[in-house]
């Protein structure tokens, strides 16, 4: 039978997948289109400006009140733009090198595009996505940078790195704001000066692409709303890695969510891949070592969130999967050797795992309501994740080196949802205690991250009676929290958390006393700013007879009504967590993740 006469049954059934995938979004995002918010806010969140990076200056800056003329002049550049348009024209085009068309039904096929492409919920179009200080920069050498308030205290010296995602080219298609390529954002401090310096984790995807001048690899946890983004994800990634251009086994992680510092490497990492060894010159500079696989002993992928026990010096990490077995725990020695898998069987559902907690004896891991769905991208039904209320969410504890999943015992905890666990520890009475923020309404987690709430509560299971109880720590929005490293599955006592706007953007910092069982300390921004992570840095942490919140609490924060970025250092110990000091960065810091600080002993080492 001839192409022509192919042509009505081939668009019938285009039409019909439109139609079935049109009614699968609308029944998706029927009753959650656009959250609730002030008019002020909606203005801002639904401004549509043309995709562009901001081309940072390396001049120093000056000090705030200084007469002289500003020295930074950034200018907007805009990146090398694919129209939709464009798009799909590429995707007709390498569709007809695989079946043979006329140019009648490449007509067709064209006409059909906006019936094929449906509109994108606003939680994965990049015109809603990539905006105000979610929208991405340039990359910036290391540059001086002037201390605007307050000094730099001569105990933080060293280097504080933040990860974050920060996409290098307009996303054909959609896209999450948890996607993007990642991109490091470190300040180095000596002396009382600072450094600061941007850059991209160089990943294969990032190489790839950069090469290319365009995206090549579609954003697949953000899943495909139309035919359009199924032939892309579907068929065009497979097929070029089937010929050759691409190299599946060089993965396509970001590398943007995540740091750790492990066997005297820094890794940025990403739970979708292998990590990515980084170094930092003297001079400031971040530099991509490469995909790090231990050795070829670890397959695909492994947690954002590796745990390190400082007294042993043993890792241990996991990863998750969609299929069977979902979840995969493993180990490696001090010496850096991997020990064998265990294999998590009882996890029967492919739950959406992103952090856990080791204490002294244990490891700890949530089985949340919050699951893996790779289906729903195959009908074109969203992102490959479902939120399961019908689900009871539990909490695993296996032995630290178990062997096998027989050892892992579990708990129901209902209506809690931990997607972040702060720390854990072994009390006296033999019960494990757990500090994390519970995910309220996880049903919106993805699709409408507004009406999210992360409520702090500690947790107590008596690991002989079975026995669950729980406190809430604070009423607060609160998530992106740290403690004092040194405490990582030891019992601590303080606890700093992030006051949640629309989570990474954090409108201040709030100190938690565990034994109190409320908060102690708390500091807003102030009007028009919003920072990340609340990340804690002691000033000696070499010192046993150092208090445990003698240090410092550091963020970087972004002012979205001068559009400046700071790095803002706050005593750590004082009441009202009083600023110590202010850097007035030369170019802005979009919000992101998780970062870490490394100290001179530790840069010494990269």
């Amino acid at each position: 039978m001839s192409d022509m006469e192919n042509l009505p049954t081939i668009a019938r059934n285009l039409s019909a997948m439109s139609s079935f995938s049109s009614s699968l979004n609308n029944a998706m995002f029927h009753q959650t289109l656009i959250p609730e918010r002030s008019p002020a806010i909606t203005c801002c969140y639904f401004h549509k400006p043309i995709f562009k990076v901001v081309a940072q200056s390396s001049q120093p800056v000056k000090k705030l009140g200084d007469s002289r003329q500003q020295q930074t002049n950034p200018s907007n550049i805009e990146t090398k733009k694919k129209t939709n348009e464009n798009a799909f024209a590429s995707v007709v085009s390498f569709v007809s090198t695989l079946i043979p068309t006329s140019n009648m039904l490449s007509n067709h096929f064209n006409k059909m595009a906006s019936l094929v492409n449906p509109p994108l919920h606003p939680s994965v179009d990049p015109e809603f996505v990539l905006t105000g200080n979610f929208a991405p920069v340039n990359e910036m050498p290391p540059t001086e940078c002037l201390t605007v308030e307050g000094e730099l205290p001569a105990s933080l010296s060293g280097a504080y790195i933040r990860n974050g995602p920060n996409p290098q080219y307009q996303p054909i298609g959609p896209h999450h704001l948890f996607e993007g390529d990642g991109m490091l954002h470190s300040i180095r401090l000596s002396a009382g000066r600072a450094t600061f310096c941007s850059r991209y984790v160089k990943t294969y995807k990032y190489s790839l692409e950069h090469n290319a001048g365009v995206p090549v690899i579609p954003n697949y946890f953000s899943g495909f709303y139309g035919i359009i983004d199924l032939v892309r994800g579907a068929i065009i990634t497979p097929a070029k890695a089937i010929s050759g251009h691409i190299s599946l086994a060089k993965g396509f992680g970001l590398a943007n969510t995540s740091l750790a510092f492990f066997f005297d490497r820094l890794f940025a990492l990403v739970e979708t891949d292998l990590p990515y060894a980084m170094r930092l010159t003297k001079e400031g500079d971040i530099e991509t070592i490469g995909r790090h696989d231990f050795g070829d002993k670890i397959f695909a992928n492994m947690t954002a969130h590796p745990k390190t026990d400082t007294d042993t010096g043993d890792v241990f990490a996991f990863r998750c999967f969609p299929v069977f077995p979902h979840l995969i725990f493993f180990r490696f020695d001090d010496k850096g050797s991997k020990q064998q898998d265990v294999p998590i069987f009882s996890m029967k559902s492919p739950t959406y795992v992103h952090d856990f907690a080791i204490t002294k004896r244990y490891a700890i891991f949530p089985d949340t309501q919050l699951e893996m769905d790779p289906m729903k991208m195959v009908i074109c039904n969203g992102m490959p994740a479902r939120s399961r209320l019908a689900k009871m969410p539990r909490i695993g504890i296996i032995p630290r080196y178990a062997t096998s999943d027989s050892e892992m015992r579990w708990f129901e905890v209902p209506g809690f949802n931990a997607f972040h666990i702060t720390n854990a520890w072994e009390d006296e009475h033999d019960c494990i205690i757990i500090i994390a923020p519970n995910v309220l309404f996880i049903e919106n987690f993805f699709n409408n991250m507004d009406k999210l709430h992360f409520s702090v509560e500690k947790l107590r299971i008596d690991m002989k009676t079975g026995m669950v109880s729980r406190t809430v720590l604070s009423n607060r929005n609160l998530e992106l929290g740290s403690i004092n490293p040194a405490y990582a599955g030891k019992q601590n006592r303080f606890v700093y958390m992030s006051i949640g706007e629309r989570v990474p953007k954090m409108s201040g910092v709030v100190k938690i006393d565990l034994e109190l069982e409320c908060e102690v300390s708390c500091r807003a921004y102030g009007p028009g700013c919003f920072g990340g992570e609340a990340f804690f840095v002691s000033k000696d942490g070499n010192d046993p007879n150092c208090d445990e919140d003698d240090g410092y609490v550091v963020s970087y924060v972004h002012n979205e009504i001068t559009n400046e970025s700071q790095f803002v250092v706050m005593d750590a110990k004082s009441p009202t967590l009083d600023i110590v000091a202010v850097v007035k960065l030369p170019g802005r810091v979009p919000y992101g993740f998780h970062g870490l600080f490394l100290n001179e002993k530790d840069l010494k080492k990269l």
